[in-house]
């Protein structure tokens, strides 16, 4: 598989034999939604996140697209800037997730919206993924889905009911708003995740997730950006595989990668691996 890279291949097969060894009972995955279970390109556009979706095929008010796109113009460059600290990279995020939040409020978003837009033919789960998440069902094993999306778990719940993959294994993590009699989104729920706060989203803060998986401490951890390794943080796990999707500009974040991935799927391909691996631990 040419679009793989395992970092360590000893290391690698000694975590993939106590995943063996274990069985799946003592074994759930966590994921990342936006490029991670979906595409980044489809058709040579780069789709970067659900509310791009939204933001692009003019679902809100006329001055929303304009407006969203300034915000991510000056706002995303800091959010993929290796060299900018965590703390700056952190104050950024929270700024930038605050003001879209009360700009889609402000553009009247409504579920009809979220819906219509997951519903978009630029939206498409990476090759592969709806295997992985049949096996995960058939298995009943726990996927944990933790999304800093802008349009949070309604979003992910009415794309994977789409699809017909909103299974009961599946448990979402995300931003999520309040909604008046009409549909119409009044409020945000505390706190907001955002694509650099993610260790400060502990799952022992959700109980009825976290009771699913407390036990099963094998944990396939699966993102896409820097970040999105510190969604174990604060859980006790005894083995942890870090699948990483490196998607674009391969060789200028190639390094970085490998120092927090222990395996990388390049140029936005399948989850063949993933699928492969779980078979191998069945």
């Amino acid at each position: 598989m040419e679009n793989v890279l395992i970092v360590n291949k000893e290391r690698f097969e000694e975590l993939r034999d106590n995943f063996k060894k274990d069985g799946v009972e003592k074994l759930h995955v966590l994921a990342d939604f936006d490029r991670t279970l979906t595409k980044t390109f489809v058709n040579g556009k780069k789709i970067p996140s659900l509310i791009s979706i939204l933001r692009d095929e003019n679902y809100l008010t006329p001055d929303y697209p304009e407006k969203a796109k300034a915000l991510f113009k000056k706002y995303n460059p800091i959010e993929i800037d290796p060299s900018i600290s965590l703390e700056e990279k952190v104050k950024a995020m929270e700024g930038w997730w605050t003001k879209h939040f009360q700009l889609l409020i402000a553009s009247g978003l409504n579920m009809k919206d979220i819906e219509r837009a997951m519903e978009s033919s630029n939206l498409i789960f990476r090759d592969r993924v709806s295997e992985l998440l049949d096996i995960l069902k058939d298995n009943d094993i726990p996927l944990v889905i933790l999304s800093s999306s802008g349009i949070g778990k309604e979003s992910i719940v009415s794309y994977l009911k789409n699809k017909q993959k909103l299974f009961e294994n599946i448990h979402i993590i995300s931003n999520s708003f309040n909604w008046d009699k009409n549909g119409k989104a009044i409020s945000v729920n505390q706190p907001v995740i955002h694509g650099t706060n993610k260790n400060e989203i502990v799952i022992d803060s959700f109980p009825e997730i976290y009771n699913m998986v407390e036990d099963r401490k094998n944990v396939i951890l699966l993102g896409d950006s820097l970040s999105d390794v510190d969604m174990i943080t604060g859980f006790n796990y005894d083995n942890l595989i870090k699948i990483g999707f490196l998607n674009e500009n391969i060789e200028k974040n190639l390094e970085n990668y490998k120092q927090k991935y222990d395996v990388l799927i390049l140029n936005d391909s399948s989850a063949e691996f993933i699928v492969n691996l779980l078979q191998e631990i069945l």
